[in-house]
Order: C-alpha cells, then structure tokens, then sequence
C-alpha cells in the first residue's frame, strides 16, 4: 500500500517537474500550423459525425413516416440520427465482441492441429 503511494507521488513529481520545465520555456510547445491542423482535424471529424447523424436520422424519420402517414415531425431527424449513430456503434461493438470469441476459437483450434501435425511428423505417421 505504502509503495503505490510512493510511486504515485513519484509519478506527480515527474509532471510537475516537466510542467515546470516547459512553463520556463519562452517558445510554444506546439507550432500554430500544429495548432491549426488539430482544429481542423477536429472539426472535420465533427462535421462527418454530425452528417452520418443527420444521413441515419433522415432514413430512419423516412422509414418512421411510411408506416405513420407523415405523422412524425422532421425537427426528431437529428436526435433520431444520433440515437441510431450510437446503437450501430453499440452494435458493431458487440458484433467485434464476438468476432473476437470467433477468432480466438479458431486460434485455439490452429494451434491444436498444428501441434497433432507436428506429433504426427515426428512419429513418422
């Protein structure tokens, strides 16, 4: 117990040294062209999440309204679109999920014949 405390104030100590070291510094710890392009970056990634919501939402609300006559308002189409955004992404999770199961199984089975294989050939069977 004493010893995680130790390395935790270890560790706390490192980053307030290296902050303390970088905050002397007169130069920026990132250039602006650095700066800019993570902004960009993020809010391309932001503007393409937001257009997948909106793309889901505008099928779904398509979908939603030939079994209700027009009935529901298009102002759900973006909280419908996220909602839909979030539940494939919770499903291609599960899916991996047991993808991941899948190829573990067939690496297990790999391994098991690769070794009765090598047996075999060391037999000369």
């Amino acid at each position: 117990m004493l010893k995680r405390y130790g390395v935790l104030v270890g560790v706390m100590g490192m980053v307030l040294i290296v902050s303390l070291a970088a905050f002397g510094q007169d130069a920026p710890l990132v250039s602006e062209q650095v700066q800019e392009a993570a902004a960009s970056a993020l809010d391309q990634g932001l503007t393409y999440i937001d257009s997948a919501a909106k793309y889901l939402g505008q099928g779904a609300l398509y979908i939603i309204n030939l079994i209700t006559n027009d009935r529901v308002s298009t102002d759900l189409e973006k909280p419908i679109g996220y909602l839909a955004l979030i539940t494939l992404i919770l499903i291609l999770f599960g899916l991996l999920d047991f993808a991941r199961r899948v190829i573990w199984i067939g690496i297990i089975v790999g391994w098991v014949l690769l070794i009765v294989r090598i047996i075999l050939d060391a037999l000369n069977l």
